[in-house]
């Protein structure tokens, strides 16, 4: 049987990987020798431990030692690369380093998915008769106003408030279903998007994402054109239906995430809003500490961790290489939550991190229901962006396929997570012909 082009691809991917992972081992070896090489990874080794002890010092601590250590993590990389060139080995350094990038950015071809994966299966959509949508001409720096969209979607026959001031979206949202709305939509923050997606759910509408906010985690891991908001209204004329979970944080609804600890207090300190980088730095070597904020125990599927410093529960996982909620979801629909906790007391747990091992700082896990407790009968929390102060214990569910989401049908799709890396996966690719 003769081979796709795509097979080719990967195969051929997969062989350039191991060249490439061959010269990363050899250029030191040849060139430096067996004693330079081990020179080189104590050396390079040696640097990231101290730029890691150097950076968690500069978080945790105040005053002069803060300074110190700022000054020790920036002339440490320079320090370092100062030995390469002494002993005239910088070139190889370099060399391997292109070679290992090489090896990485072949492998990463030849395993990615040969479809991309949909973050729920598509349904068909019927055409809405009574759309009613709600947009935060503030949100995303204006984008409502300046991709026309109230324009736009009146003239698809929707029915469109724009928010001015202080107004209870929730309450907007009801009155519009009593009237008749069958959809509801949002073009705002994801904040917005969870309290009206939470209506929805209620009484069962299917629900428009317009991507008019400033980050738009929830429309880019349904796949939507981020850059054009106003291609979202296409789903009103040719659109597609997606079932997605939607999370519950006490009753209230989100679409991404909820964090607790050191995120949440911080949001919630009035200067936050005013000064981000001064707030961090002068709020977070006592929340790292435990000598501000509340102490946390996290209940994750039968699993207990207390003391963690920050907890995320997320509305379906995201990639394991994401710890803080930045990146997407591959699936909006497994119906489970992910949550990560994370407990840094000392510099071993921050080099930990950084190198991405399993200590007992870092756990991942997923679970249908997530339970957080502290010792206050309140706690701040970050939900989706907006700041609340939640009853505890606080409870987080999620309710599989409560959320029908029309997209539209020609829209950018999600792209395949990168990777993991399996050699041996490589080497059945490469040699084996599988």
């Amino acid at each position: 049987m003769t081979e796709d082009s795509g097979t080719r691809v990967r195969r051929w991917s997969a062989r350039a990987a191991y060249l490439f992972a061959a010269v990363t081992i050899a250029v030191p070896v040849v060139f430096a020798g067996v004693v330079g090489t081990v020179g080189l990874l104590i050396v390079g080794a040696g640097g990231v431990v101290v730029t890691t002890a150097a950076l968690y010092w500069l978080l945790t601590r105040y005053g002069l030692l803060r300074w110190a250590s700022l000054v020790i993590a920036a002339l440490t990389p320079i320090v370092v690369v100062a030995l390469f060139v002494r002993a005239h080995l910088l070139w190889v350094v370099l060399l391997a380093a292109a070679a290992a990038l090489a090896a990485l950015a072949c492998a990463r071809i030849a395993l990615r998915p040969e479809t991309s994966r949909t973050t729920a299966p598509e349904l068909p959509a019927a055409r809405a008769r009574h759309p009613f949508l709600i947009m935060n001409p503030r949100s995303g720096g204006g984008k409502v106003e300046r991709f026309e969209l109230p324009r736009r979607a009146e003239e698809l026959g929707a029915e469109v408030v724009l928010l001015t001031g202080q107004v209870d979206v929730v309450a907007l949202a009801r009155a519009a279903v009593a009237r008749g709305a069958d959809l509801l939509g949002v073009a705002g923050g994801d904040g917005t998007q969870a309290l009206v997606a939470g209506v929805a759910a209620e009484h069962g509408l299917p629900f428009l994402v317009i991507s008019a906010g400033t980050r738009n985690h929830f429309a880019m891991d349904l796949g939507l054109d981020r850059a054009d908001p106003a291609a979202g209204l296409d789903a009103l004329s040719d659109g597609v239906e997606l079932r997605v979970d939607l999370g519950r944080i006490n009753g209230l609804p989100f679409v991404n995430n909820a964090s607790f600890g050191v995120y949440a207090e911080i949001v919630r300190s009035p200067a936050y809003r005013d000064d981000k980088t001064a707030t961090v730095l002068r709020l977070l070597p006592d929340l790292l500490a435990g000598h501000r904020g509340n102490h946390l125990v996290a209940r994750i599927d039968g699993t207990t961790v207390t003391g963690a410093q920050a907890i995320l529960v997320s509305n379906n996982p995201y990639g394991t290489s994401d710890l803080a909620g930045l990146s997407r979801r591959e699936r909006l629909d497994r119906g489970l939550l992910g949550a990560v906790t994370l407990t840094v007391a000392s510099t071993r747990d921050a080099v930990g991190l950084i190198r991405r091992t399993r200590s007992r700082g870092l756990t991942q896990r997923t679970a249908p229901e997530v339970t957080v407790d502290a010792d206050a009968p309140r706690i701040p929390v970050g939900v989706d962006g907006e700041s609340l102060e939640l009853d505890t214990p606080v409870r987080c569910v999620v309710e599989p396929g409560a959320l029908r989401v029309w997209v539209p049908r020609n829209r950018p799709g999600t792209p395949p997570a990168a990777p993991t890396i399996d050699w041996l996966r490589l080497r059945d690719l490469a040699f084996r012909g599988r």
